[in-house]
């Protein structure tokens, strides 16, 4: 197992252990729950295999729903985040993406908080949709949409400034 693999199987593991046992019991004024294992879909390397991708995304969404036993909705958004996500490194890093030598840590910030922002806005969006499953409901929706996405970007963007010297 080379070093990409193992700090990827470790990445997935604590996220899911950080956010079922730490993050799931944060819920500020019921709006606001922070989702930092999308960071697993953010930080996946751009050049792997699509494929396999997109099952790591299913089992990471999976892995939530069976301990927070919320039936597929986190499983349905990851693997959502992970389908568009081709799209949104292409919208956010335009010609640098389709020549796959892009580096997170070396992008320019703005580009890099457009990625961050997008995907984090798409997978609560779809989480939040399908856990109310009604559209009578959706300013309730847009709102917890907004508020645990602003929480969980600056979640993220904190977590990758301390655990990642080049991100700065």
């Amino acid at each position: 197992m080379n070093n990409s693999a193992l700090a990827n199987t470790a990445r997935f593991i604590g996220l899911i252990l950080l956010q079922v046992l730490i993050l799931n019991n944060i819920n500020f004024m019921g709006y606001i729950n922070p989702y930092l294992y999308v960071l697993f879909v953010l930080l996946y390397p751009f050049n792997s295999n699509q494929s396999f991708f997109l099952i790591l995304s299913f089992f990471l969404g999976l892995s939530i729903d069976i301990f927070e036993d919320s039936g597929g909705i986190h499983a349905a958004a990851c693997l959502i985040a992970a389908f568009v996500r081709p799209n949104l490194l292409r919208f956010s890093f335009g010609v640098s993406y389709d020549h796959q030598n892009i580096r997170l840590s070396a992008t320019p910030f703005g580009a890099r908080f457009s990625y961050i922002l997008l995907m984090v806005l798409i997978h609560h969006f779809i989480l939040f949709s399908l856990e109310m499953f009604s559209l009578s409901h959706i300013i309730l929706i847009l709102k917890k949409t907004l508020f645990s996405s602003i929480f969980t970007v600056i979640l993220v963007i904190l977590s990758l400034s301390l655990f990642n010297k080049k991100f700065r």
